[in-house]
């Protein structure tokens, strides 16, 4: 087990099981600034923070206040012809609707407006109710879904698409910065802040310091909360987690044949996308529609290398790898293969994390549609093409979360009968 140095030990040893390969193991005493990967597949186990949760508190409440400036005050301004438009967070959703595109309305509103406000709450909620002498047990419930909504939280990725539609509109309209746009790229900085500093572990301890090292280390069935890690006793067949409630299975149920679903109907999908129109930009009474790939070629022939390279790989090569790298996975597991597993690990985790920034191509045509409304002169209209695309996106981030890594691990032992001891080794 990898460990960086720091001055003070923070924490106890502890008993965990890898969520990349299965392991279990003991994570030993960490102190601020220190990381614990697992040996056999380089996962990251722990990293302890230095800073204290009411420092988390005041990040989270600042990004609060901040989230709601966003939402009440205007984005951009664009004027041409002696009009003037200006639109805020809830311009596009609007416009969209009136494009009869409610269900991607719903989905830009949700990933920028509902999932970040509920997160946010919930978390100073939770860390403020953390610090009485016994914690209410329904605070691991209501941090558990502030952690599922972490990566349907999508202010950093909109802010790229604000950039990108702030581009794009450079050479068509007059274009002004609101104080909307101001408050988003603060936001943006603040929710990485708190990201990179909260002690996730820490704070699940805080939440319920009595179900800690209550694991017996020599049962053979174990059995790791996928929420909240903590190591259970496995007694019945339909268990819940005793520190979360969360339901407890060896392994995610069902993965292959759900992710299997997911990807095939993403991939399905991805055709459309690319065919149809994302928008349509209306001039002087004629219509030119423009694909993703079509919006690619006008940023390289306006010489916008960088913000075309974004664009690309955003909205063409992340979709495609992770269908790509989600099937050779799946194909691997299947077929049991112990080749590259380390780097199948590796592979799993980048696919996880990538999935929501092709959100940003959506998040920029939904400002264009609200923004480029001038009748005859010019209109850029939103295409059929974004909602086949969201629902690539959506349906390949679904697909990252039911896949199990472990089964990757699994599969080539599964013709060999294994010692249950020699899997869970104290490191």
């Amino acid at each position: 087990m990898s460990l960086s140095r720091s001055d003070q030990p923070a924490t106890r040893p502890q008993l965990r099981e890898c969520p990349g390969c299965g392991l279990f193991q003991h994570i030993p005493s960490m102190m601020p600034g220190m990381a614990a990967q697992c040996p056999r597949c380089s996962t990251t186990l722990r990293r302890v923070s230095a800073h204290r949760l009411d420092h988390i508190a005041a990040l989270t409440v600042a990004a609060l206040i901040l989230l709601a400036v966003m939402c009440s005050t205007n984005l951009m301004s664009v004027q041409t012809a002696g009009i003037r438009h200006a639109a805020d967070l809830f311009s596009g959703p609007e416009e969209l609707v009136r494009r009869h595109m409610a269900e991607l309305a719903a989905a830009v509103l949700f990933v920028t407006v509902v999932a970040p406000f509920a997160r946010l709450g919930a978390l100073v909620y939770v860390i403020t109710r953390s610090h009485e002498r016994s914690p209410p047990r329904h605070l691991c419930r209501v941090y558990a879904w502030a952690e599922k909504l972490r990566p349907w939280s999508m202010i950093d990725v909109f802010v790229f698409g604000v950039f990108v539609a702030y581009v794009k509109l450079g050479d068509v309209v007059k274009i002004g910065l609101s104080t909307g746009v101001y408050a988003l790229i603060a936001l943006t900085f603040v929710l990485v802040w708190i990201d990179s500093a909260l002690d996730r572990h820490a704070l699940w301890e805080r939440l319920a310091p009595d179900a800690q090292d209550d694991a017996a280390e020599g049962s053979d069935e174990l059995i790791g909360c996928e929420v909240c890690g903590l190591i259970n006793v496995r007694y019945t067949e339909h268990q819940d987690c005793r520190r979360c409630d969360s339901g407890l299975h060896p392994r995610k149920p069902d993965s292959i044949a759900r992710t299997w679903a997911l990807v095939i109907a993403a991939a399905i999908l991805y055709v459309p996308a690319n065919y149809f129109p994302v928008l349509t930009v209306v001039q002087l009474g004629a219509g030119q529609p423009s694909t993703i790939l079509g919006g690619i070629k006008e940023l390289l022939s306006a010489r916008m290398y960088p913000l075309a390279a974004l664009v690309f790989f955003a909205s063409i090569l992340v979709p495609l790898l992770k269908l790509v790298g989600l099937a050779f996975m799946l194909v691997a597991t299947q077929t049991r293969s112990a080749r590259w597993l380390r780097d199948r690990t590796r592979l799993y985790h980048i696919v996880e994390f990538i999935g929501r920034w092709s959100m940003i191509d959506i998040f920029m045509e939904s400002l264009l549609g609200a923004l480029v409304v001038f009748g005859s002169v010019i209109t850029i209209q939103p295409g059929v093409g974004a909602i086949a695309f969201c629902s690539v996106v959506i349906l390949t981030m679904f697909a990252a979360e039911t896949f199990d890594p472990r089964l990757m691990w699994d599969a080539p032992l599964s013709r060999v009968p294994m010692d249950p001891g020699a899997a869970r080794p104290a490191l």
